[in-house]
């Protein structure tokens, strides 16, 4: 079974992108940061990374880029563009206007800006990964407490979707490439 090392917890888009990309057997290593993916890759722990370049809203995903570039050692493979619907996540039975902060990951934070300029009482701030956020609130129990992330990460969790499709761009998409040891010890890159 192959090993691949994704950013971000279970339930994270990013783990979208690993089924996407090598199927619903492949084992998941979530990983904290984009250089532990590489780390993890290079080292060889796990057969493969999946990292995200580009967010059709926010831009490119500048950590994750620069993690693939500080390593000589890797090769970027395939692609894969998957759509990205963030959603408010909070306990069950509480309403948008009991909320006081919500959490995610910063890309995520950005895409959402419209929305969370539509709602001043909630702060922002920033969290790791979308998927962590929404373990972090499950984990906590407050109920002021909110997280944007995916409807795989409410599942999971257990959280309900306060508020389904926030981001800014109805057609918001992240594109996702795979990293792996070079063969040769050079790398080499797709091109974009």
């Amino acid at each position: 079974m192959l090993r691949i090392a994704f950013q971000g917890e279970l339930g994270a888009f990013s783990e979208q992108a690993v089924e996407a990309l090598f199927g619903p057997d492949a084992e998941r290593v979530p990983m904290r940061e984009f250089d532990g993916v590489v780390r993890a890759v290079v080292d060889g722990h796990t057969d493969f990374g999946v990292l995200p370049v580009e967010n059709s809203v926010a831009g490119p995903v500048n950590a994750s880029l620069a993690a693939i570039a500080a390593c000589a050692a890797l090769e970027v493979g395939e692609q894969v563009a998957i759509p990205i619907e963030q959603c408010l996540l909070a306990h069950a039975g509480v309403t948008l206007a009991q909320l006081r902060t919500v959490a995610s990951h910063p890309v995520a934070l950005a895409q959402c800006a419209a929305f969370l300029g539509r709602h001043p009482h909630l702060r922002a701030e920033a969290a790791y990964d979308t998927a962590g956020a929404a373990r972090d609130v499950a984990a906590g129990g407050r109920r002021w407490e909110a997280a944007i992330a995916g409807r795989a990460a409410a599942a999971r969790y257990g959280l309900a979707v306060i508020a389904a499709a926030i981001q800014d761009a109805p057609d918001n998409h992240t594109r996702f490439v795979t990293v792996a040891r070079a063969v040769d010890g050079e790398a080499r890159h797709v091109a974009s």
